[in-house]
């Protein structure tokens, strides 16, 4: 399975989860907020910090009524105009410099989510290590040969897709030059259900695509991510805030710092509990093998004097012979005087 390495972070299987803090815009349209976010998620753990660049005219028309008007009665924002939405939840192209000098500050990745050819343009004046598609975007196959032709890293969601559609978007990149690039299963609904999470499909993905596999996760909590780890993940997305109680358009699903160090802490466990298969001890167990039970004597034996229940028993620690040459050595008689509490060895019988 190729691995992918983005601004000399290697990512793939053989290594530990790359999370991925999504600011989204819970910047709550203040540049001192979306730096406040930043220190955050670089205190909480986090690989890297993504953002999205967009403007509401890039993204749709501004009509209030019809197929505008987000109808959903269950959607975080329902009601609200498209264009509205996205006025209040874009991230001013102007703060992108300062935001990500901050994350190199801090010794994170910063990269963006760009949403039409122009927004490539302006993210490849800033230099950015790769790119993120999100999964609205994923069959606009204009786009993913505009950002492939960078030729640098692509991180493609796949919510929604249908595999025809996941192998387009994916030829349409490798068409373009692109030769490293990641797949994430996502549930784009916000927030997500367990239930609907389906994280089987990951392994699945991997074997059909042949390239690092992750998650882009819009549940609440954690134990989605650690499982996907465990089952081949080998990057975690999460939206990330300072506090929920503070709004945003994407606070309701979003992890407060707290829980992104638990997140980045639970992931980091999973994978190295993944391990290999293995049977029989391993070199951190050898010293506890002495605890388990095994045959010894438990009154004092003459010699020439035959072990019965009563003077042997299966006890702990291990010393003696195994438990499974018990009924075998009853009856026998020992060759010298035994003291109550030597292990039974062969060399008795």
């Amino acid at each position: 399975m190729k691995e992918v390495t983005i601004d000399n972070r290697k990512i793939g299987t053989g290594y530990e989860p790359f999370v991925i803090a999504e600011m989204s815009g819970n910047h709550n349209q203040s540049l001192e907020r979306a730096l406040e976010i930043v220190e955050a998620a670089a205190e909480a753990g986090a690989d890297a910090l993504k953002i999205q660049t967009y403007t509401a005219d890039t993204m749709t028309l501004e009509v209030e009524k019809g197929d505008f008007v987000i109808s959903d009665p269950n959607s975080p924002w329902a009601n609200k105009s498209l264009y509205n939405l996205y006025q209040e939840a874009y991230t001013p192209w102007e703060w992108h410099q300062s935001i990500f000098d901050r994350c190199q500050e801090l010794g994170m990745i910063a990269f963006s989510s760009p949403f039409d050819e122009t927004a490539v343009d302006f993210l490849e004046s800033l230099h950015v290590p790769c790119y993120k598609i999100a999964s609205f975007e994923c069959t606009d196959i204009q786009l993913i040969r505009k950002v492939a032709r960078t030729k640098k890293p692509m991180i493609i969601s796949t919510g929604m897709c249908t595999v025809a559609e996941i192998e387009e978007t994916v030829q349409a990149a490798k068409e373009e030059g692109c030769k490293e690039l990641i797949l994430l299963k996502c549930t784009s609904t916000y927030p997500a259900t367990p239930e609907n999470s389906h994280i089987k499909t990951i392994p699945h993905m991997k074997e059909l695509f042949q390239c690092p596999i992750g998650l882009s996760d819009h549940t609440l909590g954690s134990g989605v991510a650690v499982a996907s780890v465990a089952l081949g993940a080998s990057v975690i997305e999460k939206h990330f805030t300072l506090s929920r109680q503070d709004g945003g358009v994407d606070a309701p699903f979003s992890l407060e710092p707290e829980e992104f160090h638990l997140l980045v802490q639970e992931t980091k466990r999973a994978w190295q509990a993944m391990g290999q298969v293995q049977y029989g001890p391993t070199k951190a167990e050898h010293q506890s093998k002495k605890y388990r039970r095994s045959i010894y004597v438990t009154e004092n034996v003459k010699k020439g004097e035959p072990l019965t229940r009563d003077n042997i028993r299966v006890i702990r620690p291990g010393f003696g012979l195994a438990p499974k040459y018990y009924e075998m050595c009853l009856g026998k008689t020992v060759n010298q005087p035994i003291e109550k509490g030597t292990p039974l060895s062969w060399d008795f019988i």
